[in-house]
């Protein structure tokens, strides 16, 4: 799935859609439209220009002039595309002024809807996790008693992460997948603040991981998955001590560590 890094990178690639308008949007698929008309979300889309675009944690928010939003989770193969032809996988074609916006989602786990206003869902995420202080985020740890990698995942403490960056940065951390998140303070909890903002900033410069089917919106595919330490990495020596890179399962995803180098 498309964490924080490969949506920020896709973000970034549609920039230029700023100003555009929508001629007119066609919809294919009502599973990702989660139950909305098609030809009701087309309407509220016809003639609107696009004001901006950004990210919410995973979200991608595409406000229009006069008020409105298209929002986007691209799911695990959701992909967002400049210009190319429709085909068998896309479910939704914006038509612009200039040049075409195609959605593709080849297992439909993605969606797309359009609201008012940002619905209450996406906002009560939790702190951006490029952007949390240092303080708040020792200070969520301490009051969470449940493993670190399970509470690194929940969107509610921290939006954007997700299970390839948690594992990078909790090996960065030195810091055991299964620790307990109250337990983690002090030194240990700046270490993991700094891991996850390195580990999102660098995947970010590296326009991401393409694991499978991401790219961003120009095509392109990202390159940090060649700089990835544990994740995906089960029974590789440790790119710090050499001993094997272990997986298990931590609130049912697959986690990847060190067992020398990271401690509960």
């Amino acid at each position: 799935m498309p964490e924080l890094p490969e949506v920020e990178t896709v973000v970034r690639s549609l920039a230029r859609l700023a100003g555009r308008r929508i001629l007119s949007a066609e919809f294919r698929c009502r599973r990702v439209l989660r139950g909305a008309d098609p030809e009701e979300m087309a309407a509220n889309l016809a003639g609107r220009r696009i004001a901006s675009i950004r990210r919410h944690g995973k979200f991608i928010l595409m406000a229009l002039q006069g008020g409105g939003y298209l929002v986007v989770h691209l799911g695990m193969t959701g992909r967002l595309l400049l210009g190319g032809e429709a085909g068998k996988h896309t479910h939704a074609i914006l038509s612009l002024d200039r040049g075409v916006l195609l959605y593709d989602d080849s297992r439909q786990f993605g969606c797309i809807e359009y609201s008012t206003e940002i619905p209450d869902r996406v906002l009560k995420l939790g702190p951006d996790a490029l952007e949390v202080s240092l303080e708040d985020f020792a200070a969520a740890l301490r009051r969470r008693k449940t493993r670190i990698k399970a509470l690194l995942l929940n969107q509610g403490f921290l939006r954007g992460l997700g299970n390839i960056y948690a594992d990078e940065a909790l090996f960065r951390a030195g810091i055991h997948p299964t620790a307990m998140a109250s337990r983690l303070r002090g030194e240990r909890a700046r270490r993991l603040h700094e891991g996850i903002v390195a580990v999102l900033s660098e995947a970010i410069a590296a326009g991401g991981s393409s694991i499978s089917d991401y790219v961003d919106a120009q095509g392109r595919k990202g390159f940090f998955q060649m700089e990835h330490r544990v994740y995906q990495r089960t029974g590789e020596a440790c790119v710090e001590c050499g001993t094997a890179i272990r997986r298990m399962l931590v609130a049912q995803r697959s986690s990847h560590f060190c067992p020398k180098c990271q401690k509960r």
